[in-house]
């Protein structure tokens, strides 16, 4: 969690604070409508933003997104994964955009591209890809949706009948209305989540083609999207367990890759685009990982049986024990199992007034309860109430020079009245992290070993830190799931 500060309103938001600038710029882009040839099939396309304008919206954006998710800070990767971005780019449709790709500090499974050739690839997917023809794969997807103008058109389709609407309200401070929440949610499907079926296919044809020209074989494309929905199976497996909806890479399908026979149609459209002698880098790919941080990293905080420590922040905070915890970007939060109950974690103003923020910063229904104490030894506030007729608790503590807001909120009074103790534990569990606990929070990272005969993936997940997971996990990041084993002489991913 790299928490990020406090926003008036809501105490979830559903959309990051990166959107809303990122919707800002957007609406400024589209204020004129044109018609404009489609850099790949040259025909004339419906879209509110010119490629000038494309540009700007995407170097603005780009900016946007580094500061809600840093870049690694592995030079020696991010100068790799963009050596391969621009040799694919030469190849694409507009070789002439000033690309630019981008591993990016976070261990979601995933990859996406800004308009205007900003690509960005997280190392948590990175951790599950294989080869270098596998990376260049995804990248060559991601580039094709920028070269067709996917997000463009998009969002000139769905914007274009509402336009004065989503304008006048980019007015409004805080984005709270129904009609900037739909552009915003516009935004977050076409340029994170996919763009639907037909253009993905279009992106896998126009990825397998620049793999092509570029000396990897187009079967790549495949693979890599074979390796994904691996990762999909594993994570809806463990969504379904645990009760909770799945988060997937756009870019894998219904059925299993090796299945779908228009996406072997698509890319076998590359090969009559001669490679002789393709690339596949699997081994030079695998040792630029070595060392990577997996799963969670100290610059956001190590969850570790529920408990978040943060060694950069200097904080801990216990979540309920058998609870669901995400750590995500902006928040910490936990989710009960029976998802009426929630409770979260966020940065709050930079000053020393909690019972003013809570007060003022937070809308709660009328008859709430305010009172000021001491939370973890720091100065607190405390607030008891209902925010739209849902029961909820509140701190805001002064620690490090900032506040930290503490909510636990849930769906009706039964369940607060099951949850309250809870609650109010975790709310009460806040406190700074001891130097000893600080020196020994260690991340998770990726290492490899060379397998030797009677190697077995069992006997490797028994050595590693993942858990009750391990195996299956360890499988899915060496191309071995569900049931393969190593050969001799194979590197090997672990994690330790």
């Amino acid at each position: 969690m790299i928490l990020k500060p406090f926003l008036r309103g809501k105490i979830t938001n559903v959309y990051p604070k990166t959107l809303r600038r990122i919707a800002a710029v957007v609406a400024g882009a589209l204020a004129l409508s044109h018609c404009a040839q489609n850099p790949v099939t040259g025909e004339k396309d419906f879209v509110l933003m010119s490629e000038a304008q494309e540009i700007q919206t995407g170097l603005q954006a780009h900016k946007d997104v580094l500061k809600e998710y840093p870049a690694l800070d592995n030079p020696a990767l991010q100068g790799y994964v963009n050596a391969i971005g621009l040799r694919l780019a030469q190849e694409s449709h507009r070789p002439q955009l000033k690309w630019q790709f981008t591993v990016v500090d976070s261990p979601d499974v995933n990859a996406f591209a800004l308009p205007g050739g900003y690509v960005y690839i997280t190392r948590g997917l990175m951790a599950y890809l294989n080869s270098e023809a596998e990376l260049a794969g995804v990248i060559g997807h991601e580039i094709g949706h920028v070269t067709a103008r996917h997000g463009v058109r998009q969002q000139s389709a769905q914007t274009a009948a509402g336009l004065g609407a989503v304008l006048g309200s980019l007015l409004v401070p805080g984005l709270n209305n129904q009609a900037g929440a739909t552009l915003l949610q516009t935004m977050a499907q076409a340029w994170t989540a996919g763009y639907g079926r037909e253009h993905e296919l279009e992106s896998d044809r126009l990825g397998a083609q620049y793999l092509a020209r570029a000396g990897y074989s187009p079967q790549a494309m495949i693979d890599v999207i074979g390796v994904l929905k691996n990762q999909e199976l594993f994570a809806a497996e463990q969504a379904r367990r645990d009760g909770r909806p799945v988060r997937t890479y756009h870019g894998t399908f219904d059925t299993h890759p090796s299945n779908d026979k228009r996406l072997k149609e698509v890319v076998g459209e590359a090969n009559k685009y001669a490679v002789v002698a393709p690339r596949e880098g699997r081994n030079d790919y695998l040792q630029k990982l070595s060392g990577m941080v997996f799963g969670d990293s100290p610059e956001q905080g190590l969850i570790r049986n529920n408990r978040l420590l943060h060694p950069e922040l200097g904080l801990s905070l216990q979540f309920p024990p058998g609870w669901r915890v995400e750590n995500r970007p902006d928040r910490a939060a936990a989710m009960n199992p029976k998802g009426d109950a929630l409770v979260e974690l966020r940065q709050g103003p930079r000053n020393d007034r909690p019972l003013d923020t809570l007060q003022k910063g937070i809308k709660l229904d009328a008859g709430a309860q305010y009172a000021s104490g001491q939370l973890g030894g720091y100065p607190a506030a405390f607030a008891a109430g209902a925010q739209q007729g849902k029961p909820v608790i509140l701190a805001a503590v002064v620690f490090g020079g900032t506040q930290y807001l503490i909510a636990g909120i849930t769906k009706d009074k039964p369940a607060y009245d099951r949850e309250r103790a809870t609650l109010r534990g975790t709310l009460n569990s806040f406190r700074a992290l001891t130097a000893a606990e600080a020196q020994a929070t260690q991340p998770d990272r990726l290492q490899l070993i060379t397998a030797e005969a009677g190697t077995t993936m069992s006997a490797l997940a028994r050595r590693s830190s993942l858990g009750a997971t391990a195996e299956s996990q360890l499988r899915l990041m060496n191309g071995l799931y569900p049931t393969g084993e190593p050969r001799p002489g194979q590197l090997v991913k672990i994690v330790h």
